[in-house]
């Protein structure tokens, strides 16, 4: 579905230079939370945007809702663990937009288990849908980018499970700590033709999993004492991070996972315990 703009492109930004003015931006995951609030900021950035996900309601609600402040915005269901989905969704953002400059790998899952009790079943669609669909995004775009011939940037979200540990999460700890080694390597492969790999790797931020635990006062409480800054990050804020790392201004940082976790992974106990 394509949604055509309504209105003059985003009244607050008028006058305002845009960071990412006419490029073109795929954003994986992108129906609802982390992935939607980048893809937000995107546009106030002056970014065409591809949304995906799995569900189509959920997509095209969000593509019109992003457009109704006069953003460009096109959705395309595809599923990142099928490479056949991954080309057809490249070839659709190239047949819509002519081109692509900015890919953001955020589509995950997770689950809980016990080491003992993860099934082969579960593993799987955990790590396909984490680490295979992000090798297949970003190749799949680095293939067109350098077809291209003008660089880009590739942006993989990572988590900081994948330097912590969580007993009960092992194929989601896996997977993020795969991410973080599979964007250095990427960005090694790529930095010839110009494209820029880096990671995000998000602590506890405000999505719609984490709304449905704030009225837990003892989860709430846990999470701000391992956070030294004390309190949940927000969409936004991810957003903010994923714009600069698409933009000129990162230019000099390939195969880095930026930590966005307000100090947590850098406390070694909690906070009243510092």
């Amino acid at each position: 579905m394509v949604v055509t703009p309504r209105f003059v492109f985003l009244k607050f930004y008028q006058g305002v230079s845009m960071k990412l003015k006419d490029k073109v931006a795929v954003v994986t995951g992108a129906t609802k939370g982390i992935g939607l609030g980048c893809a937000q900021e995107y546009i106030k950035e002056g970014a065409k945007v591809v949304l995906t996900g799995r569900s189509r309601d959920l997509g095209e609600a969000a593509a019109r809702e992003i457009c109704k402040d006069g953003g460009e915005a096109l959705f395309v269901a595809c599923d990142v663990a099928d490479s056949s989905q991954v080309n057809a969704l490249i070839e659709k953002t190239v047949d819509h937009f002519g081109k692509i400059d900015i890919m953001l790998s955020n589509a995950g899952i997770n689950g809980k288990a016990e080491f003992l009790d993860v099934t082969e079943e579960d593993w799987d669609r955990i790590i396909n849908t984490n680490l295979k669909g992000i090798f297949l995004c970003g190749q799949a775009a680095a293939r067109q980018m350098v077809k291209q011939g003008h660089g880009g940037a590739i942006i993989n979200m990572s988590s900081v499970m994948a330097v912590l540990g969580l007993k009960n999460q092992v194929a989601y700890s896996a997977s993020k700590g795969g991410i973080k080694q599979l964007t250095k390597v990427m960005a090694l492969g790529l930095i010839d033709y110009g494209i820029r790999v880096n990671a995000i790797g998000p602590g506890a931020i405000m999505t719609e999993l984490m709304q449905r635990v704030a009225d837990d006062q003892s989860v709430m409480e846990a999470i701000y004492k391992r956070t030294p800054e004390g309190r949940i990050g927000t969409c936004e804020e991810v957003g903010r991070l994923a714009v600069f790392l698409a933009s000129d201004d990162a230019g000099f940082i390939m195969g880095q996972t930026i930590y966005q976790d307000g100090g947590r992974i850098i406390q070694s106990f909690d906070r009243e315990n510092v």
